[in-house]
């Protein structure tokens, strides 16, 4: 979290309680193009289907693009994770690049997981679902109106 602030984003509901959260890295160990990986994205079942995860992402994707000029955003998933599959693969454009043998600690296979911004970093995709069941807009979208108070997410 140190090495990179502007790569976790938490969503937080009315009440400033935490109800989800993803936390990127970006890819500084390899002889790959400059990219970024997920290391975790999760939100409450009480707040599941509103939109937040996606909203979470492409946050994430943004500040990858913009401040480290990131080439593709990389992520592993359990290959029984058919929630997950569905966000990554339908909503967010991922595709499955390979398969890792045994990768969780339960033996569990997972997908390691592209996708790839453009050839010159292109911006993700601006579609942003519109914030509900009673939870506040997403600091980023906040920002750009130029209204920062209130928001429901924190760059860390």
């Amino acid at each position: 979290m140190l090495s990179w602030p502007q790569l976790l984003f938490v969503a937080e509901d009315y009440n400033k309680k935490i109800v989800g959260y993803v936390l990127a890295k970006m890819e500084d160990e390899t002889d790959d193009e400059v990219h970024g990986h997920i290391t975790s994205l999760a939100v409450l079942r009480t707040h599941r289907k509103l939109g937040l995860a996606t909203k979470l992402m492409r946050a994430t994707e943004a500040a990858m693009i913009e401040t480290f000029s990131a080439k593709f955003l990389s992520l592993h998933v359990r290959v029984t994770n058919r929630a997950a599959l569905t966000l990554y693969r339908d909503t967010l454009g991922f595709n499955i690049d390979d398969t890792d043998p045994k990768y969780y600690a339960d033996q569990e296979d997972a997908y390691f997981m592209k996708k790839t911004f453009g050839p010159q970093g292109a911006k993700p995709d601006k579609k942003k679902p519109k914030a509900s069941g009673g939870l506040l807009a997403l600091q980023q979208e906040k920002a750009e109106k130029g209204d920062t108070k209130g928001a429901d997410e924190r760059n860390l």
